[in-house]
């Protein structure tokens, strides 16, 4: 005789293992979600130059430090001085910039933790190899004063750059306070080391640039080295993480580490292996604590 089939039971078991089944991937979704989200946790933000980002050197340094630590980093590149504004508003976890007095003021406003110095390279100033302004040489200021004196152009980046800030202060050893009204060829684009060589190039007009983004630079045109070897022309990067304290919100500890990664052995290991055409473009100089 064949059995009958309750199907009222079958139903209530199909439920019953239907809602098991439902609360186990429930529950396993809740134990995972704690992981992703601290996954996706592991991100700071990075406001830096335009010269560190256009050289290369982050694409070269950033995938290091991700494999050691875990940690991501979303750079945002701007003028040194609006990369310290992100800082002061709280919308970035560390800062990685190159205009040291103004990172000072940064720090003593309240907005830093302590600085490290990172790595230099050296300012240079590029323009057309028949140098109509008789630039060339080793001497910033001279340069600078024959600049002023000739119709030359010259291509200031004018973004409150750490580039920027180190030409009007060349410009101010020159005895010229307002270049954009007393040097007749200065033109202020407001925009990055990248494109501000480019319009240079376009132009074959002078630019005082970083050597790193130089030496990465391909659209050089009829440009090339004019001035170099002076020491006012040393440009210092250093490292700071925002002040938690004033941001509660900053991911201080993951901030922290990429600061302790990139003075590390490691790191600065790392900035002196990137190099361009076999040039190496930034040298570490990071002091032991």
């Amino acid at each position: 005789m064949t059995p009958r089939i309750d199907l009222t039971t079958l139903h209530s078991r199909g439920r019953r293992a239907a809602l098991t089944l439902a609360l186990a991937l429930a529950s396993t979704a809740a134990s995972l979600l704690p992981f992703t989200a601290q996954a996706q946790d592991k991100t700071i933000v990075m406001s830096s130059t335009t010269s560190t980002e256009q050289s290369g050197l982050f694409a070269h340094l950033l995938p290091a430090f991700t494999k050691s630590t875990g940690i991501n980093v979303r750079v945002v590149a701007q003028g040194t001085g609006q990369a310290l504004d992100m800082g002061r508003r709280g919308d970035a976890d560390v800062l990685f910039v190159h205009d040291k007095a103004a990172e000072e003021k940064f720090i003593a406003d309240g907005f830093g933790l302590p600085r490290r110095d990172v790595m230099y390279n050296d300012f240079i100033i590029v323009g057309p190899k028949s140098d109509p302004a008789g630039v060339t040489g080793n001497d910033v200021v001279e340069a600078m004063k024959k600049l002023a004196a000739s119709k030359s152009e010259f291509i200031s980046r004018g973004d409150r750059s750490g580039t920027n800030a180190a030409e009007l202060r060349y410009w101010k050893a020159a005895g010229i306070d307002s270049p954009e009204t007393k040097v007749p060829g200065y033109k202020a684009c407001g925009c990055g080391m990248g494109p501000a060589l480019n319009i240079a190039s376009s132009s074959n007009a002078y630019v005082l640039t970083d050597r790193g983004t130089w030496l990465s630079f391909k659209n050089r045109g009829s440009l090339k080295i004019l001035v170099e070897g002076d020491k006012r022309l040393f440009n210092q990067y250093g490292v700071i993480v925002v002040d938690p304290a004033r941001h509660p919100h900053v991911k201080k500890d993951y901030a922290q580490a990429f600061a302790d990664w990139v003075v590390s052995p490691v790191g600065q290991a790392a900035i002196a292996d990137y190099k361009v055409n076999g040039e190496q473009l930034f040298f570490p100089n990071a002091k032991p604590q």
